[in-house]
């Protein structure tokens, strides 16, 4: 019988998975085929590597927020299907994996001679100090948060709908992954006004 109602959470799940995949695939091939790439990325040295990060930053936002009403229905106890919660608890989890990745690669040029980094320390070291140096490690909150409620959800999927205590545990740790990603997200933008790669 678990087997069962595991394969309908999965097929109730799956139109979900199509309309989102849709959705991205028709988005990337509107871009690539009618805006110049050149003018996307920019005319920095970093230019992909900054997009990169912003585009992952700007999809983890969407599936952060997204996880933030799942953290408001697991309280509220109106979580019907745990494949739903499953789906978006894993690209949760990769989106928060990917934006800190390319994040600590545009680090190293933010830290480079001549970089950003350079022209904060000379003229404003609280923002660096503050904003930057802040920004960066709160940021790294939000992966084992995001893996952790992944993790819940993959784990105990038959349990959710019964256990209040898992639905409250899992319903903190996206709570606590908007707000550290949404922080982090306010603070890269301002540093980006201040003094872009």
């Amino acid at each position: 019988m678990r087997d069962l109602k595991g394969a309908g959470d999965r097929e109730s799940a799956r139109p979900l998975v199509v309309v989102v995949g849709g959705l991205a695939l028709t988005g990337l091939t509107v871009t690539a085929v009618t805006a110049p790439v050149a003018d996307l990325l920019g005319n920095s040295r970093y230019a992909l590597e900054g997009t990169l990060h912003g585009v992952t930053a700007v999809l983890f936002m969407v599936t952060a927020t997204i996880g933030l009403f799942q953290a408001y229905r697991l309280l509220t106890g109106t979580v019907q299907h745990a494949a739903q919660l499953e789906f978006g608890g894993v690209v949760n989890a990769f989106l928060a994996f990917l934006t800190i990745l390319f994040g600590n690669r545009i680090y190293i040029f933010y830290r480079a001679q001549g970089g950003p980094r350079t022209y904060f320390l000379e003229n404003m070291p609280q923002i660096h100090k503050i904003f930057f140096e802040f920004k960066e490690f709160i940021a790294l909150f939000t992966l084992p948060l995001a893996v952790a409620a992944a993790f819940l959800f993959l784990i105990y999927r038959d349990q959710f709908i019964r256990s209040r205590g898992l639905r409250n545990l899992a319903a903190v740790l996206l709570a606590l992954t908007f707000f550290y990603f949404l922080v982090t997200f306010t603070l890269g933008a301002a540093i980006t006004k201040l003094r872009a790669l």
